[in-house]
């Protein structure tokens, strides 16, 4: 196994402990949800904070949110295929909230990102890009029937996702209610359009 594969299940393996536990995850914890010798971690890593840090680079990366998106079968009909993003994306959400919470929560605080590390991530405008990105490939299919361009379009419905009410809120829509509010509007369907 490559340095850089160890380094990647260690990170894997210490993401949801890290999302439960914070920064008092002991490495030994780790180490056993990783089927690892602790030592193997200081291979890899300099200490723990170097794999806390790790860990909250790889929970904020838009990589798997774009798998996701790029998942979804584009023949499914459009309100389905925007119900599905937005599902994909608030997951991509929670997982990013749930590590950053949990670490700042324990006190950590992110070091500043080593020279070797900052060409791995992305800045968040290209973040938002690529998700927008994937997000009008979905769109795609549809292009003919929209109103404006996909990107725009795509750009629109994030807004509308991003700023949704908390789950536990009761006026929050549903990933298809949004879908459908998004694509056809808050106003009920008139005899004329039905």
């Amino acid at each position: 196994m490559s340095p850089e594969q160890r380094r990647e299940m260690i990170v894997k393996a210490a993401i949801p402990l890290i999302a439960e536990y914070g920064a008092a995850v002991t490495t030994s914890k780790i180490a056993r949800a990783a089927g690892i010798g602790e030592a193997t971690i200081f291979r890899v890593f300099a200490d723990k904070e170097e794999l806390l840090d790790a860990c909250m680079a790889e929970a904020m990366r838009h990589d798997h949110a774009v798998r996701e998106l790029m998942s979804i079968p584009v023949d499914l009909p459009l309100p389905d295929r925007l119900a599905e993003a937005a599902d994909a994306l608030e997951a991509h959400l929670d997982r990013m909230g749930a590590v950053a919470g949990s670490l700042h929560a324990s006190g950590h605080r992110r070091r500043d990102t080593p020279a070797g590390e900052q060409g791995r991530g992305m800045g968040r405008e290209e973040s938002m890009a690529a998700i927008r990105g994937a997000v009008a490939e979905l769109l795609e299919p549809d292009r003919d029937a929209l109103r404006l361009p996909a990107d725009q379009v795509a750009a629109l419905f994030l807004g509308l996702l991003f700023t949704r009410p908390r789950p536990e809120e009761e006026t929050r829509l549903t990933a298809q209610q949004l879908a459908d509010v998004f694509l056809h509007g808050a106003l009920s369907r008139t005899e004329g359009d039905r």
